[in-house]
């Protein structure tokens, strides 16, 4: 199947990948489930993620080119893909784009409508942009880390979900698709700088919001939901396992309290003084089942309880299985495209693409021959 044939709203749409780990290819691939056809440029030697190209999921829906864009061949090649495209995706360093000779400048002078997106930790300006940063460096200096773990221990990081992908990759589509919105209305082609620390300081809007209202204090354990209140949070079960809890309105709280087998204790929510003696009689009750025990007491109800699952256990759990939220497309299971449409679905099309396998087809369909000249070597 070729990337033309692509289902979902953005079908039509072509899209420019400059290879890199993280943020930047997972966009891309959020762009490639919704139908976009996206072209992703792969340097000679593979990709930087040390996992099998045939398993790496954000690669999905893609085809695969190969170019050194250290040569003058592999620039024009970049070039003509540009000239081409919708958009471009690129995730380097500030500057490093323009050194390679396929930055903004050369890029829209070739293509004065292409929505060049630059995905970033730092930002294009700005003290630290030059630096070199992770998603928990990211996420450290925008307050967001500092909103998890115990009070009395280390912030908890959330892998690199909140930094990368939350605030970088999904931002990155959102200004992607605007800018995109802007040209197909008239307008000019544009950059987007698309940068984590600002996505993610974006997602604390309704927190600081609080904050300024004197409904939230800053330091972790000490707000509804951040673990500061017994009635949001988890408890271990009987086997090891967990069961989250988020009973924040009343009548919810009610309900769980009545499943949990504690009605008796309930009044205590309304006196954080009883708050610790609260969440002790919740963990004490807990730890008498197991987590399947737990979950089917409160299988069905308003209580909001739920067990907390392994990446592993997921795809099995009954709500999502009859929703198709996990899929499973040649041999390996996967998140299925999201959001839904009900004109315009999105699908898993292509496996994973391989580095440089789709040359000869994305040189014959996007019209650039040059780039059938420049596969390297087997494909893994």
């Amino acid at each position: 199947m070729t990337g033309t044939a692509a289902g979902g709203p953005l079908s039509g749409v072509r899209v420019v990948e400059l290879a890199g780990i993280g943020p930047g290819p997972f966009a891309a691939m959020l762009l490639a489930d919704l139908g976009a056809d996206v072209v992703r440029v792969d340097r000679p030697g593979g990709p930087g993620l040390h996992i099998a190209p045939s398993r790496d999921v954000t690669n999905r829906n893609k085809r695969s080119v190969t170019a050194d864009l250290k040569t003058e061949d592999g620039r024009r090649a970049v070039l003509d893909l540009a000239a081409r495209a919708d958009v471009l995706i690129e995730g380097y360093r500030p500057g490093v784009a323009e050194r390679l000779g396929v930055g903004p400048g050369a890029c829209l002078a070739r293509n004065p409508r292409l929505v060049y997106g630059r995905m970033t930790g730092w930002g294009q300006d700005g003290p630290l942009a030059d630096t070199a940063g992770h998603d928990i460096a990211y996420i450290a200096v925008t307050g967001a880390l500092g909103l998890s773990g115990p009070a009395d221990g280390p912030p908890a990081f959330p892998a690199n979900l909140l930094g990368d992908f939350g605030g970088g990759a999904l931002y990155l589509v959102v200004g992607v698709l605007a800018a995109l919105h802007h040209a197909r209305a008239g307008g000019a082609g544009q950059v987007v700088d698309a940068a984590i620390v600002d996505g993610t300081a974006h997602l604390t809007a309704l927190i600081h919001g609080m904050l300024a209202a004197g409904a939230w204090q800053d330091r972790r354990e000490a707000n509804f939901f951040d673990g500061g209140s017994p009635f949001y949070g988890t408890y271990e079960t009987a086997d090891g396992g967990h069961m989250a809890v988020g009973a924040l309105e009343q009548r919810f709280y009610v309900q769980f309290m009545e499943l949990l087998g504690l009605p008796e204790t309930a009044p205590a929510r309304e006196d954080p003084a009883r708050w610790g003696e609260l969440r002790a009689a919740i963990a004490a009750r807990f730890r008498e089942r197991t987590r399947a025990e737990w979950t089917a007491v409160f299988d069905g109800s308003d209580a909001c309880v739920a067990p907390v699952l392994s990446l592993r256990e997921a795809p099995g759990h009954p709500h999502l299985a009859a929703r198709g939220t996990f899929v499973e497309h040649e041999g390996l299971t996967q998140p299925a495209p999201a959001p839904r449409f009900s004109e315009t679905p999105g699908s898993v099309r292509r496996p994973p693409a391989r580095p440089g396998a789709d040359t000869a087809e994305v040189a014959r369909d996007w019209d650039v021959p040059g780039l059938d000249s420049l596969r390297k070597g087997p494909h893994r």
